[in-house]
């Protein structure tokens, strides 16, 4: 069979780093030949086919740089799932306008849930859009900034988590925590405010999180600018996790 590509255009195509494009290019050549297509809308399909898949690879690479959990996204969430929550506040939040308003989300339900699930997912949608997103389990990152403070490379490493447009933090305020991660927490929650998206898990309500801090007085401020413009998605129900077992994906079922 003849190759529709010459060699001469597969040359040139590499040069200016085409190349991928020769993929899926005989498959555009037939069709633009049965359906007579026009030379410019052939360009304009080649070239959409392009940006389409740099797009995703670059999504791909904002979702491992910001430690989202590949798996965890949109399209695999299993429908099926014997949890409830507000379809209107999750619709919303999907819609990831409240990244534009620099508006946070409380996800909050028992252990299993789903919550790091929905969460992981916005952070890809957000990644999908061209937002820096950087997910993080909250007791991770409070050792991290603690560690931080030894080698003077705190504020550094805080710099890091106000600079993306959405931060997401897993299992907040699960422990109580001392003075300096309660200063460090509400430093985040405070700098953040209003200037960068959170989306934060956990087993506890908002009114919840005061006690956990060393200070009352700073988490008050700190929880106050929160809850103040932020969305609360409540999730019930029974455990997500076996879901997430190999050989458990949607459609199939446990085996005894």
């Amino acid at each position: 069979m003849t190759d529709p590509i010459s060699p001469e255009l597969r040359t040139v195509m590499r040069r200016l780093k085409l190349s991928k494009m020769l993929d899926t290019l005989p498959d555009r050549l037939t069709l633009a030949r049965q359906q007579k297509m026009p030379h410019q809308d052939l360009l304009l399909l080649v070239l959409s086919d392009e940006a389409s898949r740099r797009d995703g690879l670059a999504a791909t690479l904002r979702g491992q740089r910001g430690h989202l959990e590949p798996d965890m996204q949109l399209e695999r969430w299993d429908e099926t799932a014997k949890v409830t929550f507000d379809k209107a506040t999750w619709n919303e939040l999907v819609s990831l306008r409240f990244i534009e308003s620099h508006a946070h989300a409380a996800i909050v339900g028992p252990v299993g849930v789903g919550k790091t699930f929905l969460a992981h997912a916005l952070g890809h949608a957000a990644c999908r859009h061209g937002h820096s997103v950087l997910a993080l389990r909250a007791d991770q990152m409070l050792k991290t900034l603690k560690h931080a403070r030894l080698d003077n490379t705190h504020e550094q490493e805080l710099r890091k988590l106000i600079a993306v447009d959405l931060l997401i933090l897993d299992d907040v305020c699960l422990d109580a925590m001392d003075s300096t991660e309660s200063r460090d927490l509400y430093e985040i929650l405070t700098e953040r405010h209003r200037s960068g998206s959170m989306v934060l898990t956990s087993n506890r309500g908002p009114d919840e999180w005061l006690a956990t801090f060393a200070d009352p007085v700073r988490a008050q401020s700190a929880v106050d600018r929160f809850t103040s413009n932020s969305y609360d998605l409540v999730i019930e129900g029974e455990s997500y996790r076996r879901r997430l077992k190999p050989g458990l994906r949607t459609g199939q079922k446990a085996t005894a």
